[in-house]
């Protein structure tokens, strides 16, 4: 019932959304026809119909990272909502300037187009931090409300504090709570004690109760049989939550397979291929330009001073680890003395005043630039723009015995930049819980990836390009 209202709440808010952006279309295009100023008036001549529907083609495009907020919808922060606004434009931009150049149109009004995106943009900010609010109070307003009463153990009922919270507005309310074998609910407890779990038929009676929430199985199956009987028999809702993820310490996710539902550790966005193409043409996008503008004079600066400080080749090609544990060879602009050193002696991470780094070298190493010949292995298929960080093989087979789900990275494309790059995480790990921080980042990103967190994370990475972080040596 709630995930159904969720849904329902997020398909009325696109839906709203996109009325409200293809009338501004339309207004806006009246007002620019009529009452603007005339260099920036539209012709009423202008073909506006197929600006209209690429308007309405990105907006349906934009609409799924509003549908994937799910309960956090309703209380979008401001970052989060201006992410969802920039999406939704970028995709609009996108369609509008596609038809724009696929038809050599010259007539349309540049100004006319980049304001109305411009406008939109800040429109959308707006309703995705109000809207959906009001639309909870209208669709699930008090005559929507679902009485629902808990059973578990009191020391269940803390965790719920905040998910009780965060689904008041689509009717969930919290009448109470019913102990299994004569628990006690504390005083910071989220629902007041109703009694026990032999007096529920009374008290669904009593508090007209429409869904039960079981917060555990009871340690009898005969006792939970009772219960959902019970439930079928009142005609009234039940949902049973599962603790295994807390019992294993471990996240779970559920997944449904042909009418079998599994438990999984994480999730994978990048297994669909759509997804997958949309982060391919995100990495070819951003290594074209660079491989065809930026890397022939940097290979120049970069081999000029190496003549001067330390001659010897210009690259430095290692093996490293790709998607499966696949190896590749991955480029680096050298940043080293050339010597001869073993695989051991190359598996010593550099460190804060490295002897081994010759000058130019470090100020390539401090903002990054030696990386830039990854580009390529961007476009061979090699790496990605953005994905966990590859080391060096024996680093690898070092940090694969210190942490148990180290080779969970490896499901993805390495990337020249990742989430743990981008929040500071760079040069040297000292220590085992840098490692585990460093870890947890890149699987989270593996679990949440989507286009804006990649637009998010090479923003932040270009930023660090040019004002390098203190751990950046």
């Amino acid at each position: 019932m709630l995930i159904n209202r969720h849904r329902g709440l997020a398909a009325l808010h696109n839906a709203v959304v996109l009325l409200v952006v293809a009338v501004a279309f339309w207004v806006y295009a009246e007002i620019t026809m009529t009452w603007l100023f005339d260099w920036m008036r539209l012709s009423r001549e202008v073909s506006l119909v197929p600006y209209f529907l690429c308007v309405v083609i990105g907006m349906l495009g934009g609409s799924r990272p509003v549908a994937r907020t799910g309960a956090r919808l309703t209380r979008l922060a401001g970052a989060e909502a201006a992410g969802l606004a920039t999406q939704q434009m970028a995709l609009v931009a996108l369609a509008v300037f596609t038809m724009m150049f696929a038809t050599q149109d010259r007539s349309i009004s540049r100004l006319f187009l980049g304001t109305f995106l411009a406008g939109s943009w800040a429109l959308l900010l707006w309703m995705h931090l109000v809207l959906p609010r009001a639309l909870a109070r209208l669709v699930f307003g008090r005559g929507s409300r679902v009485p629902t009463v808990f059973v578990g153990s009191a020391r269940s009922l803390p965790r719920f504090q905040d998910w009780l919270r965060d689904r008041e507005h689509v009717g969930l309310h919290a009448v109470g709570f019913v102990a299994l074998d004569g628990d006690r609910a504390g005083s910071a407890a989220p629902a007041t004690l109703l009694g026990r779990v032999e007096e529920l038929p009374a008290l669904m009676d009593r508090f007209s109760i429409s869904q039960v929430v079981m917060l555990e199985l009871p340690a009898a199956k005969e006792r939970a049989k009772a219960i959902l009987d019970l439930c079928q028999e009142r005609g009234c809702r039940l949902l049973i939550h599962h603790d295994l993820d807390e019992q294993l310490e471990h996240p779970l996710m559920v997944v449904e397979e042909d009418g079998h539902q599994f438990l999984a550790l994480h999730d994978e966005p990048l297994e669909e291929p759509l997804n997958r193409l949309v982060k391919r043409l995100f990495d070819l996008t951003v290594a074209l330009p660079v491989v065809v503008l930026v890397l022939p004079p940097l290979c120049a600066a970069v081999w000029l001073m190496q003549r001067i400080q330390s001659p010897g080749p210009l690259f430095h090609t290692r093996p490293r680890s790709g998607v499966q544990r696949t190896p590749f060879p991955m480029l680096k602009f050298r940043t080293m003395h050339a010597a001869a050193g073993g695989e051991r002696a190359e598996a010593r991470q550099a460190s804060a005043d490295d002897e081994r780094v010759y000058g130019f070298g470090a100020f390539l190493r401090r903002h990054s630039l030696d990386e830039f010949p990854q580009f390529w292995n961007v476009l061979r298929g090699h790496m990605s723009v953005v994905g966990p960080r590859p080391v060096m093989p024996l680093l690898d087979e070092e940090f694969e015995r210190q942490v148990r789900s180290y080779r969970s990275k490896h499901w993805v494309k390495p990337g020249i930049t990742g989430l743990a790059q981008s929040r500071g995480f760079r040069g040297e790990i000292r220590t085992p819980a840098e490692l585990q921080e460093r870890l947890r980042l890149d699987l989270h990103y593996i679990a949440h990836w989507s286009f804006w967190l990649d637009v998010q994370i090479t923003v932040r990475t270009l930023w660090q390009v040019i004002v390098p972080p203190r751990s950046a040596y």
